[in-house]
């Protein structure tokens, strides 16, 4: 068992404001349902709410463990607010400060910021991409030194996200495909499955690049102009914050696109449909099956990579119906939420 107090760490390369607080008692601060962060990124309350869920979920699969925040176990937590490039010193500083367990979550470089920061402080992920792939661990059964987690399967679920989108717009034969620049860690990964799944369903693909704002809405505007049918939304940290997710939204009602969104977050902001992993689910089993096990002395190369085996489907029902949109019986009926 580990010894009082002992310390877990997560290092994030996202957006979410409540990355920032230090939980060394315990106690967290007060945040505000809507708030602003340095950079002009703003936080809204379905993303507050949102990461609170799945924290919370966390912390139950911790309990179930046998640890509890304030009691026997304290939470530091970092976040990059998607500025890559401070992940090393962030993750060097929770070394310094001596944690039990590393969590990294969002972009694969939080992961390669906590390997280079230590080679014996236990690592736990929690990223939607192949793991071994791309040289995190050895394999998934045996992971290889300080590293383990979760694979959310990310790029898995392309093909099944495009599947169900047709079903909402089936006479869609060109597909819009809203990716980060060809340089993120993941595009060819994530592209490739996309254009694999299109080919097997016959349609055509547009992908299209962005980064800033104007490349939205230039985006949008080749939509139109390629006369595309429907768009899917990689799940890229590119587009993780708020503005950047509500943004989205607001051009796909204005050019009346049929979207399917790689998280129900989008959906809260108005996006017609969303299939992903059970983001709650396998946040509580982050908490007992890694972190709460590696507390207890578990290495993690004795504890296989898992991927998710609950995922979920929302559709916004009233978004469907401003873009004229039949939703079918067979759809709503596998539907885990229905926005009314």
């Amino acid at each position: 068992m580990a010894a009082r107090g002992a310390r877990a760490a997560a290092v994030d390369a996202g957006d979410r404001i409540s990355r920032l607080w230090l939980a060394r008692t315990g106690r967290r601060p007060a945040i505000s349902a809507k708030s602003s962060r340095p950079g002009g990124r703003t936080t809204y309350s379905h993303e507050l709410a949102a990461f609170r869920r799945g924290l919370a979920a966390f912390r139950r699969g911790l309990a179930e463990a046998g640890y509890v925040e304030g009691q026997n176990v304290t939470f530091e937590f970092r976040s990059a607010y998607l500025k890559h490039s401070l992940l090393p010193e962030l993750a060097a500083d929770l070394v310094r400060r001596q944690a039990a367990v590393i969590v990294t979550t969002g972009s694969p470089t939080a992961v390669l910021a906590a390997k280079a920061a230590t080679s014996t402080i236990p690592i736990v992920f929690f990223i939607g991409i192949d793991p071994v792939k791309y040289g995190f661990v050895t394999s998934f059964n045996r992971p290889s030194s300080n590293v383990t987690g979760m694979n959310l399967l990310n790029s898995e679920l392309m093909g099944k996200q495009l599947s169900l989108l047709l079903e909402l717009a089936p006479q869609s034969t060109t597909i819009g495909y809203l990716s980060a620049p060809a340089d993120s860690p993941v595009f060819d990964d994530l592209t490739s499955k996309v254009l694999a799944a299109a080919q097997a369903l016959g349609r055509e693909i547009v992908v299209l690049e962005a980064a800033r704002d104007a490349d939205l809405t230039a985006a949008f505007a080749t939509i139109a102009e390629r006369q595309a049918g429907a768009l899917l939304v990689g799940p890229f940290t590119t587009f993780a914050d708020a503005r950047h997710r509500r943004m989205i939204v607001e051009l796909a009602a204005r050019y009346k696109i049929p979207t399917m969104y790689p998280g129900r977050l989008y959906t809260s902001f108005g996006g017609l449909m969303s299939y992903s992993t059970d983001f709650v689910e396998a946040w509580r089993q982050l908490g007992v099956q890694y972190v709460g096990r590696i507390l207890k002395g578990a290495k993690p190369a004795d504890l296989p990579i898992s991927q998710p085996t609950k995922f979920e489907l929302v559709i916004n029902l009233k978004t469907a119906t401003a873009l004229g949109l039949t939703v079918p019986p067979t759809l709503l009926a596998t539907a885990d939420e229905v926005i009314e």
